[in-house]
């Protein structure tokens, strides 16, 4: 039978004294020393279980052992026993739980001799119980009762080590859900036991010291970092607490478990593990110094000062789980209810009682009462989760989908905090852990999610206690005696007689005041409303065998709508529904209610069409967004995306009306303007997207109200992007809308589409050309093209109709495989290559050029070699002409990932996140230098002539080196934050970096000062190109910029992607520009006089674009999910036409290779010998010849 106490173990100062620097012997009271295994039961030699992890005395004593002259005073705290728990993390995942008590303990006497060690000193001791069970509470008791029983006056009445033995050996393990264990230490009773396995796990701690270091926010902020995986630090002066909120955050993630490196409490002389690259949470004392670490992208959570900085943005829960979350823990907090039981029958006394109930004192109700509020926001945040598992072999989990379910509920775009969870290893790994086990079945998430609904998300608010709902004999009685009253009272007052002068008033009722003829219209809208709400609710009864066409309440709610004149019918329909949907009805309908409601609306909005009544329409919209069936794959379906062929929405007047009356309306006052109108903007783009209008017009109209009201480029990026995510989410579900209105063309503006593109090489209308209009106005610094920007766009349009084709029509010069002879497919896929020999991921990957190598002798033969750099801190140099043997050379010297490789005719260049460049002879493998200076790792890496090296770093600062004499020329310049990003132009010495503060800093190096800061992107830059006088960068913030050089002004903004702009590339030949983004597409500008314009998208790519790389008539492209495609622009034949400003548009998709699954970090081309490379994630290198098999 299994014991609950495994180990008692006694570490401290051992017969071999060394101090934490390594040192022999003993070096006075100042110094700390290493901690030894002293004692420990069952001993060494016993084969009942693996012996103690060797690390243990370090653990237990993380400061290391410190000698003092005197031992335990009764009036220095600081002289005081210390208990505290630990938690090791073993090297399969399981934990090893410790309970620790540090005292003062006299140094033995031969050790003192033998060290000369001053007679009666004292050294720190520790004694500890060791258990694989989290009973924190037994472990900590049985502990301090052996230490209480050793320094007892009384003493004991055994040994101590034969209680120890004892305790060991024969306190079982309790059974879960089973009768309690009891045990005794000499006279003092214990008890352990186990609650059943069914509900949540046990967690012997409290959650108090959690809830009083940290606030709301910054649990819930702590509570994200965990959930996401990133490297957290926990800063306190007290051991205990550091053990205690580790392990509390552990249990607030459950049904997920902490994947990664797990150390509570990190001795002292082991800091340097913080700067690990691996997703951590650790535990470090604050007095530990971490001045000299980097801890770039670390939560530092502080303690002690409720504090938690971070370099790196953790993204926000997103709404409305973040509200429902925080307002559940304030409730927990801080309770607004006061229980029952301990209320006064005096009303005065019950403020006085609100605070003795909301200062009540934590217990383990309160621990279970924050566990299951997180558990709840677990079961809202993946409502439906269960219907997106796919145990195939590619994947366990539908991501995509279950995003686009999300976004489709909520009408926002996927939210990075649940993209980024969504992918973390916690995740994955509860999902496999449920599949095909017995665990399944007691899931508490699912459990929950099945209790609540899995995606009903009402809430319901009352003013008054609300009534039950009553049958309909029940409300046509209470209706009656209502009326009854009501009609007595009016009597009462009016005292009507029947007199001849009251029947003469009867008989001129037609010549009634207009008070009066008003009152009596009042009462006729009243009933008919009345009348409505009745059918209403009888509609919403209809069952699974009923006609709803046919049916009364049907037919005569369309006639109360067609033959009402004014419209009350129309409009009381419409209200009818606002007014049930606001009392709390969750808008599902079923089959055959869903086609009558949407038949009836439509003849509500015709009707109020034709009579001008906008504020009718306007709120049949809205309710139309409100209604949904299931569809046959339990997606909600909405009443508005079936009213698409009314002709009101087409109408600009409409929505200009519509902006107006949400303008209105918006509660927000007191914010910024532009915001307001953005969001108001967002709103009216939601709607357009449900009604399914093409993305061509919607964003015509939403354009029109955004350019009358002012707004910046900024807030058009952000409109534009919301509108492209919910279109695409759209059309990838339900596709292109069959029911065609008139576009945007009836106002003059031809289709942007040639008329023979093939239906099957359709992409959606955001990658067709469209918001020309406001890039190009954004693009020219002249207010007048500014304000004319629209005539320009349908110039554009008009002259060259096809200027935005979809790279993937039947002019592709590449075969489709399915075309090509089952011997042809094998051939083809004989042209891609993988290179074996890092064990880790790729991280650096670099093509050597011709440029690079080139000298008067000739062509080098390491002239389109290949060397890659992964986090196995190797560096190897491939040559692709020598098949099945590329390896060349393995250049080892880094201890850190490598970032950065260069290189020039004899000489490799690295950089590594041990903040150390690397300088090695190509030819011999030999490592010539080891450059040092950088405070941070090396981001970027550049061999220039004259054996001098370019060099940053995140430490913000470019460097520039001497090779032959191994020392910095200068720090050439610096950033405010890391550079990412760094080009040089070595004929002209014009240097410019970029980075995470979001400028692109430009350096005149020979003349030794910085020319230019050029502002405006908002978000981390990612990339920059130089070309001559001609920069351009790519940024996280949706655009890339074109600047000049020597002006340092911002020539254009190109701000058509979806996501963040990751490369971009300068073709000098043409003048054009290519950007990459994460949202897979490629996009071709072209510069003309007047400005820039999108001139082709390319949407051959599912994941991010990683590299572009252009020659005069080759581009190379690779992208994330191990795709790669080379592109042609063939060569102007002498004498030939060419099309006038569509240079750009002439790239023509030459081949692609067949795609493996796999996920790339880094891509590098040869297009000398039409060559691209990837390096992945699984550590291996993909290497493509387009060359062959042609």
């Amino acid at each position: 039978m299994a014991q609950i106490f495994e180990y008692f173990v006694v570490c401290g100062l051992g017969p071999e004294i060394r101090t934490l620097d390594g040192n022999k012997g003993y070096h006075g009271m100042g110094d700390m020393y290493l901690p030894s295994l002293l004692d420990q039961y069952p001993p060494s030699t016993h084969s009942l279980y693996p012996p103690p992890p060797p690390q243990l005395p370090t653990c237990v004593l993380p400061a290391g052992v410190e000698i003092f002259s005197s031992g335990h005073n009764p009036n220095d705290v600081s002289t005081y026993p210390r208990s505290y728990p630990i938690v090791l993390t073993e090297g399969d995942g399981s934990k090893i739980y410790l309970s620790c008590i540090a005292f003062r303990d006299p140094v033995s006497e031969d050790i003192a001799e033998a060290y000369r060690v001053p007679a009666n000193s004292f050294a720190d001791k520790c004694i500890c119980l060791v258990s694989h069970s989290p009973s924190f509470r037994v472990l900590r008791e049985a502990l301090e009762e052996l230490f209480a029983l050793c320094f007892s006056p009384d003493g004991s009445s055994k040994p101590l080590w034969d209680v120890i033995a004892y305790m060991v050996s024969k306190v079982p393990l309790p059974i879960p859900g089973k009768d309690r264990v009891l045990f005794a230490i000499e006279n003092c009773l214990l008890s352990a036991d186990a609650p059943p396995k069914d509900g949540l796990p046990h967690a012997d701690i409290s959650f108090e010291p959690l809830v009083q270091c940290l606030d709301v926010d910054n649990l819930i902020k702590l509570f994200t970092a965990v959930l996401l995986e990133r490297r957290v630090l926990i800063r306190s002066n007290k051991y205990s607490l550091l053990t205690l909120v580790s392990e509390a955050i552990c249990h607030l993630i459950y049904p997920f478990r902490w994947q990664h490196v797990y150390i509570p409490l990190l001795f002292f002389s082991g800091v340097d593990y913080i700067d690990a690259p691996t997703p951590y949470m650790m535990g470090l004392h604050s007095g530990v110094d971490t001045s000299g670490l980097t801890m770039d992208g670390v939560a530092v959570v502080d303690l002690e000062y409720n504090r938690i900085t971070t370099s790196e943005d953790i993204p926000p829960i997103p709404e409305p789980e973040l509200s429902s979350l925080r307002e559940d823990i304030m409730k927990l907090l801080y309770p607004k209810v006061v229980g029952i039981d301990q209320m006064k029958s005096q009303y005065d006394n019950s403020c006085e009682q609100f605070h003795k109930v909301g200062s009540k004192p934590w217990g383990e109700e309160h621990d279970l009462q924050l566990r299951l509020i997180f558990l709840k926001f677990f079961a809202s945040i993946l409502s439906g989760y269960r219907n997106f598992i796919e145990n195939t072999a590619t994947q366990v989990f539908n991501t995509q989908a279950f995003l686009k379910k999300r976004s489709r509920s909520t009408n926002k775009p996927p939210d990075a905090m649940i993209t980024q969870f969504l992918e973390s290893q916690g995740f994955i790994d509860y999902l496999e852990r449920g599949i095909g086990s017995d665990e399944k079945a007691n899931n508490l998430l699912d459990k929950l999610q099945d209790t609540i609904g899995r995606g009903s998300g009402a809430k319901h608010c009352y003013d008054r206690f609300p009534s039950n709902i009553r049958t309909e004999e029940q409300e046509e009685k209470r209706k009656s005696i209502l009326l009854a009253a009501s009609g007595a009272l009016e009597n009462q007052g009016k005292h009507v007689s029947s007199s001849p002068m009251a029947m003469g008033r009867d008989s001129k009722a037609e010549s009634l005041s207009p008070r009066e003829r008003a009152a009596e219209r009042e009462r006729m809208v009243l009933d008919i409303k009345v009348k409505l709400q009745g059918l209403w609710l009888r509609l919403l009864k209809l069952g699974a065998t009923d006609d709803p066409l046919s049916s009364f309440e049907y037919g005569t709610i369309l006639a109360l709508i067609e033959s009402d004149a004014e419209g009350i019918g129309g409009s009381g329909f419409v209200e009818c529904i606002r007014e049930h949907i606001h009392s709390g009805w969750l808008c599902q309908l079923t089959e055959e209610q869903f086609i009558a409601v949407k038949e009836l609306l439509k003849t509500a909005i015709s009707r109020a069409t034709s009579r001008n009544d906008i504020s009718t329409v306007r709120d049949a919209l809205e309710v139309s967004a409100e209604m949904y069936k299931k569809d046959s794959n339990n997606v909600p379906d909405y009443v508005q995306r079936h009213l698409l062929s009314l002709s009101i929405w087409e109408e600009l007047r409409f929505w200009e009306g519509y902006f107006e009356y949400l303008m209105e309306q918006s509660s927000n006052k007191s914010a910024n303007y532009v915001s307001v109108v953005t969001a108001q903007l967002i709103i009216m783009a939601s709607h357009m997207a449900g009604l399914g209008l093409p993305d061509t017009d919607a964003w015509y109209m939403l354009e029109t109200i955004a350019d009358k009201n002012n707004i910046g480029y900024k807030h058009f990026i952000k409109l534009r992007g919301f509108l492209s995510h919910i279109q695409q989410l759209r059309i990838g579900y339900w596709g292109i809308s069959s029911v065609k209105i008139p576009s945007a063309s009836s106002y003059g503006l031809p289709s942007p589409r040639s008329l023979d593109a093939a239906d099957e090489d359709q992409q959606p209308a955001e990658a067709s050309g469209i918001g020309r209009s406001w890039v190009q106005s954004m693009f020219s610094r002249d207010t007048a093209s500014r304000a004319n920007s629209f005539s320009r766009v349908r110039r554009w349009t008009s002259d060259n109709g096809t200027i935005a084709t979809n790279e993937n029509s039947k002019t592709t010069a590449s075969p489709r495989k399915s075309d090509l002879p089952t011997a042809a497919q094998k051939k083809l896929q004989t042209s891609v290559r993988t290179l074996r020999g890092h064990t880790g991921a790729i991280t650096a990957l670099h093509c050597v050029t011709k440029r690079e190598v080139w000298d008067l002798i000739g062509d080098r033969e390491d002239a389109g070699f290949f060397i890659s750099g992964s986090t196995d801190c190797m560096v190897k140099i491939w040559d692709p002409s020598l098949r099945g043997s590329e390896l060349r050379a393995t250049l080892r010297g880094h201890t850190g990932s490598v970032r950065a490789i260069s290189s020039d005719r004899g000489k490799v260049v690295s950089g590594s996140d041990d903040q150390s460049v690397l300088v090695w002879d190509k030819q011999t493998s030999q490592l010539l230098e080891e450059l040092k200076g950088h405070d941070a790792q090396v981001s970027c890496v550049r061999m220039l002539s004259g054996e001098r090296v370019l060099t940053s770093s995140h430490d913000g600062s470019v460097k520039m080196w001497d090779v032959r004499t191994d020392t910095c020329v200068a720090t050439v310049g610096r950033c405010s934050s890391a550079v990412l990003c760094m080009e040089y132009d070595d004929s002209t010495g014009i240097l410019a970096a970029a980075g995470r503060d979001a400028v692109a800093n430009i350096w005149d190096i020979r003349a030794g000062r910085q020319m230019h800061k050029l502002l405006g992107h908002t978000k981390w830059i990612r990339s920059i190109r130089m070309v001559g006088d001609t920069i351009v960068t790519g940024s996280d913030d949706w655009t890339a910029r074109m600047w000049s050089a020597s002006r340092g002004t911002c020539d254009a903004v190109l701000a058509c992607h979806a996501g963040p702009v990751l490369c971009v590339e300068y073709s000098s030949s043409n003048r054009g520009i290519i950007t990459g983004s994460t949202d897979g597409l490629l996009r071709f500008w072209e510069n003309e006089e007047g400005g820039i314009r999108c001139v082709k998208n390319v949407t051959i790519h599912s994941a991010p674009v990683l590299s572009i790389n252009a020659a005069e008539h080759w581009l190379g492209i690779g992208a994330a999910d191990n795709s790669m495609s080379l592109f042609h622009r063939p060569q102007e034949k002498l004498g030939g036409f060419t099309s006038a400003g569509s240079k750009m548009a002439g790239w023509q998709l030459y081949r692609t290779p067949q795609r493996t699954v796999a996920v790339v970090r880094c891509v590098a081309s040869d297009l000398e010998r039409k060559r691209i490379c990837s390096g992945g994630r699984n550590g291996l290198l993909r290497l493509w010849d387009a060359t062959i098999n042609i």
